[in-house]
């Protein structure tokens, strides 16, 4: 069994500086930053791992928040390359800051990277100086994930304190506890106990979907609070944004007096309706006030379903830059949003 360790940085990845021989910030020492590959985590876990090899492909080495589209279309390409060398690997776990990891595990599951081999996301709450580091414990667990006939055809995974979320619902809810990331309101697909991987229920396939090439599409994310206008939106257009997801209130709702700035970025661009809580799926027919979601989808919202609004800024993004528009656009983003 031979599991492929991508590594792209970010804080699994990170210590103090070369040279400062300090402990991390949790210890009043300096700042950390990525330094730590995927050789550094091959020689701490492979005693762990009997009867796996894991190989290690140094990709990045960056803070989450800097990865780039173009990183996830060549990490996209990176992993179909593992799989289809000669002697391909049997799974991938890609390792990554947290800040982002939704949104790498969500872009591969829209391309399909799962189809052959699984393929598992996973990260750190903690630095490598800190005390505690989970870190290699995550890495174990994707691992074993990523080497179980069980995590077959159940999509992109994400591997964090011993439970596997689906790359569609999770999300990170905390910025501190371990156990910072959560898929509600549907919950965890499995858990890694005992060294042994137990799946549960896994969302549906995705429509296939290719990734275009040239630079992605402009989208923006505005979320709605008490008492805003939304003026800044219909500016947008202005700034050369191709469409906005709106954070909304409760299950998709803004202010009245917003409703006017929201029609009028419609009519310029896509804007998709999402919702500000962190779980639940937008509504779509329950409340008929002005600013409510029956009234926002009469002027041409897109709804986005359950997606979270960094999710649903990704797929517009891509959605836009394969060409998609109007009624094509609308239908398209429905079959991922509702998947």
């Amino acid at each position: 069994m031979r599991i492929a360790l991508v590594t792209l940085g970010g804080t699994i990845s990170s210590e103090p500086l070369d040279g400062d021989t300090s402990p991390g910030p949790e210890a009043g020492g300096g700042a950390v930053v990525p330094v730590s590959g995927a050789a550094t985590f091959v020689r701490e876990v492979a005693r762990y791992l009997p009867g796996i090899t894991v190989v290690p492909v140094e990709m990045r080495m960056v803070p989450s928040p800097s990865l780039t589209v173009e990183d996830l279309r060549e990490l996209a390409a990176r992993i179909t390359e593992l799989v289809e060398d000669g002697d391909g690997v049997d799974g991938v776990v890609v390792a990554q800051g947290t800040d982002t990891i939704e949104e790498t595990a969500y872009s591969l599951d829209l391309v399909g990277a799962a189809d052959d081999v699984p393929v598992v996301v996973t990260g750190a709450m903690r630095d490598r100086t800190a005390p505690g580091p989970d870190g290699a414990a995550n890495v174990v667990a994707a691992i074993r994930a990523a080497a179980s006939a069980e995590a077959r055809g159940k999509g992109v995974l994400v591997a964090f304190a011993d439970r596997l979320h689906a790359a569609r619902w999770v999300t990170k809810a905390s910025t501190f506890r371990v156990d910072g990331f959560t898929s509600e309101p549907y919950g965890p697909v499995g858990i890694v106990a005992e060294g042994r991987v137990r799946l549960g229920a896994a969302p549906r396939p995705l429509p296939p979907f290719d990734v275009p090439d040239g630079p992605p599409a402009r989208v923006a994310i505005v979320e709605a609070g008490l008492g805003d206008d939304l003026a800044i939106l219909p500016a947008l257009a202005d700034a050369g944004y191709d469409g906005v997801v709106l954070a909304a209130m409760g299950a998709g709702h803004v202010p009245a007096a917003a409703v006017d700035a929201v029609a009028l970025t419609a009519s310029l661009m896509p804007v998709v309706l999402c919702s500000r809580t962190g779980a639940g799926p937008v509504f779509t027919h329950t409340y008929g006030y002005e600013g409510g979601e029956v009234d926002l989808l009469e002027r041409g919202l897109l709804p986005g379903g359950s997606l979270s609004p960094t999710k649903a800024r990704l797929l517009l993004m891509l959605l836009l830059a394969s060409g998609l528009q109007g009624r094509e656009l609308a239908h398209a983003f429905a079959r991922h949003a509702e998947a």
